[in-house]
């Protein structure tokens, strides 16, 4: 009995030095600069910053005897908002590794901001490929999707199955320039055709001059490259418009789960569209769904998975390598194969891709779905080496040629 006694005493001395050696330590703090206000709150937001808190508490919630804290921005969609938010958050708050900055600008903008400083930063909400081609750096990493994944996946589905005429609605900044090009290059490498392109200001809420323009071009699809609010407002109008109707698809070539939830499936169904993560794909993600959707009231977008495997995969690799120096976590990120509820064998390869099975899907009809989030049908999962830009495209100047 002494014996049993002395041991338990031995283990709760132990918790309680480990406890107190956590907080003799500073804390380890990971900051995500997000949207919390604006036409990507839904996508990243709050349910970012939830994401990012679950992964600390499944780690653990410490890591080489130090708290593990989240800290978040709002960059109101500006760019030199993220920046100053990046740049207060390594020099005055200690941050160690940011993650998500949804948005383009707002990622490239803080990126350079991370790289200056030697930090890592992940992006989890960003889409533009210049963030692992021009703008990659040693401790950069493009984690769940990107432009060139999301036309690959959808532009050549659409052409091979005839809808191979294409006029762009499209976001006038880096991620919808990028959008319509890598997906202009995925129509006509297929034999289709691009017709036109109008481009319209972020956060737009009256589309009727620009739908008009792509109704009069007689296009079979109309491409929506934007993304968020932009991409409900658009698909909505649309319908108004009667496009659908008259004959013609939309095709937004990034959307969300939540997005399609913002609008009905009465006028998203038939939709077609790729994604990095559905809720209902599998056991797994199921059970962290249902986690998340305790915490939330709604389900995880492919944004907010990614940001929970990537802050798990991140505290793990810190574990690993017995420090927080960037240069020595990041070889342990690129060493080590990343299994989760988000990625199955999914690698962090030189120019900072994360490659992973990308999903093609078509929204279901009202009558196919039995309840609310139950959006998708599954029609192609592409491997992740023939969803992404090849090493042999990259141009980052990390890659050798």
């Amino acid at each position: 009995m002494r014996r049993v006694l002395a041991g338990v005493l031995a283990c709760v001395f132990a918790i309680s030095a480990n406890a107190s050696l956590a907080q003799d330590k500073p804390p380890l703090k990971l900051g995500g600069i997000l949207d919390m206000s604006s036409l990507y709150a839904d996508i990243t937001g709050s349910g970012s910053e939830t994401a990012a808190k679950m992964a600390v508490e499944d780690f653990g919630g410490t890591v080489l005897g130090r708290k593990v804290e989240i800290v978040v921005g709002d960059h109101l969609n500006k760019a030199d908002l993220a920046a100053n938010i990046a740049r207060d958050m390594i020099d005055n708050q200690g941050v160690e590794m940011i993650f998500d900055v949804a948005a383009s600008a707002t990622a490239l903008a803080a990126g350079e901001i991370a790289k200056a400083r030697g930090k890592i930063i992940m992006f989890n909400g960003p889409g533009s490929i210049r963030l692992s081609n021009e703008a990659c750096g040693p401790y950069t990493v493009h984690y769940v999707f990107d432009t060139f994944a999301q036309a690959n996946v959808t532009g050549l589905a659409a052409v091979k199955s005839g809808l191979d005429t294409w006029f762009f609605l499209t976001a006038d900044y880096a991620f919808g320039q990028d959008l319509e090009k890598d997906t202009s290059n995925v129509v006509v490498k297929s034999g289709g055709k691009v017709l036109g392109s109008v481009r319209h200001p972020i956060n737009t809420s009256d589309f009727s001059s620009f739908l008009l323009q792509a109704q009069a071009s007689k296009a079979k699809v109309i491409g929506l490259a934007n993304a968020g609010g932009d991409t409900i407002n658009a698909i909505k109008q649309g319908a108004e418009f009667g496009i659908t109707k008259g004959g013609q698809k939309i095709s937004p070539l990034l959307a969300f789960v939540t997005d399609i939830d913002s609008v009905g499936l009465e006028t998203a169904q038939g939709l077609l569209l790729a994604e990095a993560f559905y809720w209902d794909l599998n056991d797994d993600t199921r059970a962290f769904s249902k986690r998340f959707m305790e915490r939330t009231k709604r389900v995880p977008t492919s944004a907010q998975a990614g940001v929970y495997s990537s802050v798990l995969h991140y505290l793990q690799a810190v574990k690993a390598a017995g420090t927080t120096d960037a240069a020595a976590v990041m070889k342990v990120m690129k060493e080590t194969p990343i299994n989760d509820m988000f990625a199955k064998n999914g690698r962090i390869r030189e120019d900072g891709r994360m490659v992973h099975d990308m999903y093609l899907f078509e929204v279901k009809k009202p009558s196919e779905s039995k309840g609310r989030w139950d959006d998708y049908k599954l029609l192609a999962t592409v491997p992740g080496d023939q969803a992404f830009q090849p090493l042999s495209e990259s141009r980052c100047p990390l890659v050798k040629k």
